[in-house]
């Protein structure tokens, strides 16, 4: 097994810089997932670990030994690919062999690795199969399993599960996890779907036009954002961010919103925030409660669109004073209805607080 380390690595396409002066170090063993929106720099970055794209500047270190210079075939690494690559007029168990049998691997060894992965994958049934025959979930199976049998230092997945169908994704999401689980190897995945991000990663690093934003444990960014980015990409639904002004008083520091009624950050200190600042208040849509349009201490609201989802609904609804729909998750089954006038119960307890450029204000 082994270490990755990124020290100031940049990397540019012409006057695009898409990787900025990037560390990072991702222990033996860890599962670490690169997220952000497209044209971040993640599959960059996991291009130039892979060997696939030339690190411009900075070092990359692989199990402590420089790796800038080093072809990638020589690198101890496999790479899953978002597209399966999976030669048409093989089977499966051809195709899972190919790279040993390119490197003169005898026959019995190669079928014995194989055998291994098949096994660990659950695809033993369809090793004789051409890929045409599998379905979407298969060839990503086989995709996997061809990297399995190098035995690989580190494995590389850049965004093997964006072909598949939700309920596919949620499955081969187990299956990873279980995977990463058995094998114990380190594990670097690249994807720009935030669910795959928390329920996978040992850690993650949130990228934005090419540098790192946070990096840390996915409870970690859900519960405490660096700023306003990780606050609004980390979350489904996405967090709402209410503009307010900061006023203080012998109760603490209220932050008035334009909006109908008043909302109270905190009664116990003051906060070291100018009075009459500009901030945003970052409030997730479940911990928003819903009541009576006039009852005490309740912002008023009204309901623009409703998402029925069974279990809990989603309500879009609309401040006086605010341009932006917030968004609110009701769990339980109640009868809302587009049109309707409720009102809003914000746990400032439960708030996050951002100043104007973006950076997250402790509380």
């Amino acid at each position: 097994m082994a270490s990755v380390e990124l020290r100031n690595v940049t990397k540019s396409f012409g006057r695009i810089e898409a990787v900025r002066d990037v560390s990072l170090v991702i222990e033996d063993r860890e599962l670490v997932v690169f997220v952000g929106p497209s044209g971040c720099g993640k599959s960059t970055l996991l291009r130039m670990i892979a060997g696939l794209e030339e690190v411009m500047s900075g070092e990359l270190l692989i199990d402590g030994k420089p790796m800038n210079t080093v072809a990638a075939a020589d690198r101890g690494i496999a790479m899953v690919f978002q597209s399966y690559a999976l030669y048409p007029h093989m089977t499966v168990a051809e195709n899972m062999g190919f790279a040993l049998k390119m490197l003169g691997t005898e026959k019995a060894g190669i079928d014995r690795k194989v055998a291994e992965a098949a096994g660990i994958l659950q695809i033993e049934d369809l090793l004789g199969r051409k890929p045409k025959e599998l379905s979407g979930g298969q060839r990503q199976r086989v995709a996997i399993g061809r990297a399995i049998v190098r035995q690989p230092q580190v494995f590389l997945f850049d965004e093997p599960l964006s072909n598949l169908d939700a309920g596919l994704r949620a499955q081969m999401r187990v299956e990873i996890a279980r995977l990463h689980e058995r094998l114990r190897t380190t594990m670097i995945y690249v994807t720009h779907d935030q669910v795959e991000a928390m329920t996978l990663a040992d850690r993650i690093v949130i990228l934005n036009k090419g540098k790192i934003e946070q990096q840390g444990s996915p409870l970690e960014l859900y519960e405490r954002p660096a700023n306003r980015f990780v606050a609004g990409f980390l979350g489904q639904p996405k967090m709402n961010f209410i503009p307010a002004v900061a006023r203080h008083s012998d109760k603490g520091t209220e932050l008035a919103v334009p909006a109908s009624g008043r909302m109270v950050l905190t009664a116990a200190r003051n906060l070291s925030i100018p009075e009459g600042a500009n901030v945003e208040v970052g409030i997730r849509p479940d911990v928003i409660s819903v009541g009576e349009a006039k009852s005490n201490g309740a912002v008023p609201a009204r309901i623009v669109v409703v998402e029925h989802l069974g279990g809990s609904s989603l309500l879009y609804v609309q401040l006086d004073g605010l341009d932006d729909l917030l968004t609110v998750e009701h769990r339980g089954k109640a009868d809302f209805s587009k049109g309707q006038e409720i009102g809003l119960l914000f746990d400032p307890m439960q708030s996050h607080l951002f100043d104007a450029d973006g950076q997250r204000i402790e509380t």
